[in-house]
């Protein structure tokens, strides 16, 4: 097949769409399919354009057995707020204008775009029309509702009833819509896909890369650290606004004279200089830069327990894509999210799920763990079991390339 990939992040981005994205393309092109790819450079998450990127607007890469990947301008802000990463995403679509109607003449058989930005979808659905081909439209993000729902643009009036109009029409109009998550496919349905049109195609682990190192094993994270006979509390992924990141703090504060416990906060993002101001005193924290991805089992495995915050109101408008790597590795999970979200489904059995936002909450969820050894054995154990069942990285993109087929058929 003949696939054009419209996305506004790619590899080498270490953590969420880009990873994905960059892996799936890859994927795709080692099963022998014509791939090329149209994003930005990589920004994401420290929100600066990696400095071996820049000096050229426009740039294409080719490597054998890989996909063409084409990079275009854009504009990333040093602080994003709600206007700035409005401009952000609108100049991706301006920058990658160009390169995307040049594909039309390649007719492509299925033009594939991801959300976010849903800027591109516009954009996408032109190129599709005019090369006569598929249009998928994949969502990793509800970025238009999230950004009401998260208070970066205001949640009513007349800006915020046309934004989520043009989102209905545009989301309407692609052949196929998928998501990541059922509770996200469901509000896809939501806004008026069809049934027929909507396919769940979740987000993966490597299951051998990411596997459980035996309690008590080496870790060279621990050793570094000297951390080998601590309980390990740890967050890694982006330190953004979607995080809830503001709970870590007074978490670190309310485990300071507990002599068994360390927390490692791992990542980089908008957040992270204030993180640093909040914790960065604390002898009982240590902060560390984003990891490379031949580190990251290791740093995983560090980990006793893991914590995935979130804020109120995001658990169904994005899925995050840290916590595929934090099943498989084998350690629970304490999430804070509101029962019946997705992610609340996905941890309850594999950890602890505890309500948004509420810090007390947390607090007594972590100080169970802690004294419960064979707790934290139990949700590992099943962690690990549903990472291998459900996110394995191998019958995720087998199923995504037979829909693949099946579309360009149909």
């Amino acid at each position: 097949m003949r696939i054009l990939i419209y996305g506004l992040n790619y590899a080498p981005e270490l953590t969420g769409i880009g990873k994905y994205t960059g892996e799936m393309s890859s994927w795709l092109a080692s099963r022998g399919h014509e791939v090329r790819v149209v994003t930005a450079p990589p920004y994401y998450p420290a929100w600066s354009i990696r400095e071996d990127y820049r000096g050229r607007l426009y740039r294409t890469e080719k490597i054998v057995g890989e996909p063409i990947v084409y990079r275009t301008p854009l504009y990333v802000p040093a602080k994003p707020t709600g206007l700035k990463r409005m401009a952000h995403l609108f100049s991706f679509m301006l920058g990658s204008l160009p390169v995307m109607l040049r594909q039309i003449f390649w007719k492509p058989q299925i033009v594939f775009t991801v959300e976010p930005t849903f800027f591109g979808a516009p954009l996408a659905l032109l190129v599709a029309q005019a090369a006569e081909s598929a249009s998928w439209l994949h969502v990793q993000d509800f970025e238009v509702d999230a950004a009401f729902d998260l208070g970066l643009l205001p949640a009513k009036g007349p800006v915020h009833a046309l934004a989520l109009g043009l989102e209905e029409f545009f989301t309407q109009s692609f052949t196929r819509v998928s998501s990541i998550s059922h509770k996200m496919v469901e509000r896809a349905l939501g806004k008026g896909v069809p049934v027929a049109r909507t396919i769940l195609f979740p987000n993966w682990v490597d299951v051998d890369a990411i596997r459980p190192q035996p309690l008590g094993a080496s870790n060279s994270f621990r050793e570094e650290l000297g951390l080998e006979e601590k309980i390990v509390i740890l967050y890694s992924g982006n330190m953004g606004a979607k995080q809830g990141l503001e709970l870590l703090a007074p978490l670190a504060e309310a485990f300071e004279n507990d002599g068994r416990v360390h927390f490692l906060f791992c990542g980089d993002g908008a957040f992270r200089p204030q993180l640093e101001t909040l914790v960065g005193h604390r002898p009982n924290v240590t902060l560390l830069p984003l990891q490379p991805f031949a580190r990251l089992n290791d740093l995983l495995n560090a980990a006793d327990i893991h914590l995935l915050p979130q804020r109120a109101g995001a658990a169904d408008l994005v899925m995050p894509s840290k916590l595929t790597g934090m099943l498989s590795s084998g350690r629970p999970v304490i999430a804070t999210a509101d029962a019946g979200t997705q992610v609340a489904h996905v941890v309850e059995g594999c950890g602890l799920v505890v309500p948004a936002e509420d810090a007390l909450a947390l607090n007594a969820a972590v100080q169970r763990l802690i004294d419960d050894e064979s707790l934290r054995r139990q949700l590992g154990e099943a962690a690990r079991v549903y990472a291998v069942e459900h996110l394995g990285k191998e019958q995720v993109l087998e199923e995504f390339e037979r829909n693949l087929r099946m579309l360009v058929q149909g």
